[in-house]
Order: C-alpha cells, then structure tokens, then sequence
C-alpha cells in the first residue's frame, strides 16, 4: 500500500490517522506541494490523481483519491478497529462533522485557492491570512456547535474510541494553529483533540514525524 502525501496536506494528514488507527503499514511517497512549481501538477503525478491533489492511495494497483473517500474504503474494506460508530443516526453525525471540515472549510482555504487570490485579485499576504482566518474560524464554530448538541460526544468526538471525526478535526486544528486563527472559545474541540494527541496513531501522523518535514 502506498500513500501519496505531503507532510503538511490536512487532507493527506487524515488518511495518515486513519491507517495507522488500522494498523496498516504503507509506504510514503511524498509529493512537494511547493517545489518545482508544485510536483503535484507533474505529468506523472497527474498519472495517478488527474485532480493533481493529495492524497492518493494506491493498493495493490487500486487507486483512489479524495481522503473521505480513502478512509470510508480503508473502513470496508479493513473493518476493524472501527472509525464509523454502528448506530445509523451516529454515523450520519459523524459524517457531518467530517464534511462541515472536508466541504466547508477546507476547499476554500485550500492553496491553490488562496494563489488564485493573490494572482487574481492582487490580495496581498495579510489580505490572504485574513481570509484564511475568517473561513476556519467559522466553520470550527459550526463544527463545536455540532458537537454541543451531539448525543455521541465521549473522550473523542464519536464516544469513548477514536473515529471518523477526529481523523478531520486534529489536522484542521493543527492548520488553524498555524495560521494563528482564534480557537480558545472551542472547548470541545480544544478537549477532543488534546486527547487525540495523546494517542501514537495521531502522534505518528503530524507533519513534523514525516519524511518530507521540513
């Protein structure tokens, strides 16, 4: 099994937890988001993900792109331990709070967004952190009112073992530290994933433990 990913791709970031709360071993291939203009946009990288994005998964031969994607493959296909609760209603939560990070606001804080306003509309760096800021913070605010009402909040998001959700929520928080975005008023949040930093799975995905960290 082979992982094409960059240390510091959130997305990438949470196929990383999800296979190693599998246990499943995998080779890294990183592909530099910046480098040579963005290697991701290579001919032969475009040979596996045509999107030209992180992460892609090849297993076996099999490819697959899009990290919601991978994990709920990894989740049919390697069941155990679960990162989908059985409970129908649970699931359709869990799911939710993943897409409000996936849907809402990663795609428009992505870089290839953020080039496109600098190069489109002339926003300057501070106009593009500004920016950056105001999508994450809201929409972590929607994620923590999420949770508020969530019947299955335990240590973790989905109750008392590590799931679906919290293979989102850690990097998006790890990213929204580091864009120096407000995150002190998410006390749910802030709790779920200090306790998913205490797990090696989490551990051994951050960006600073991967080959490419730089």
């Amino acid at each position: 099994m082979k992982l094409y990913t960059y240390y510091r791709s959130s997305a990438a970031y949470r196929v990383r937890i999800a296979l190693n709360l599998k246990g499943l071993d995998y080779d890294a291939v990183p592909i530099h988001l910046v480098k040579d203009g963005g290697r991701q946009l290579a001919a032969e990288y475009r040979a596996v993900n045509p999107a030209g994005l992180v992460p892609a998964l090849d297993d076996d031969g099999a490819l697959f792109t899009q990290s919601l994607a991978i994990i709920e493959y990894l989740e049919e296909t390697r069941p155990t331990p679960p990162l989908l609760p059985e409970d129908p209603a649970a699931r359709a939560r869990a799911r939710a709070l993943a897409l409000t990070i996936a849907c809402d606001i990663h795609p428009i804080n992505n870089m290839r967004v953020l080039k496109r306003l600098a190069t489109q509309f002339g926003a300057t760096e501070e106009q593009k952190n500004d920016w950056y800021r105001h999508w994450v913070e809201n929409g972590l605010a929607e994620a923590e009112a999420l949770l508020a009402r969530s019947p299955d909040v335990g240590t973790f998001a989905q109750g008392d073992a590590p799931g679906l959700a919290d293979c989102f929520l850690a990097p998006q928080i790890f990213n929204a530290r580091r864009f120096n975005c407000r995150v002190d008023h998410l006390p749910i949040i802030n709790r779920i994933v200090a306790a998913c930093e205490e797990l090696d799975a989490f551990r051994r995905a951050m960006p600073a433990q991967q080959p490419d960290a730089e």
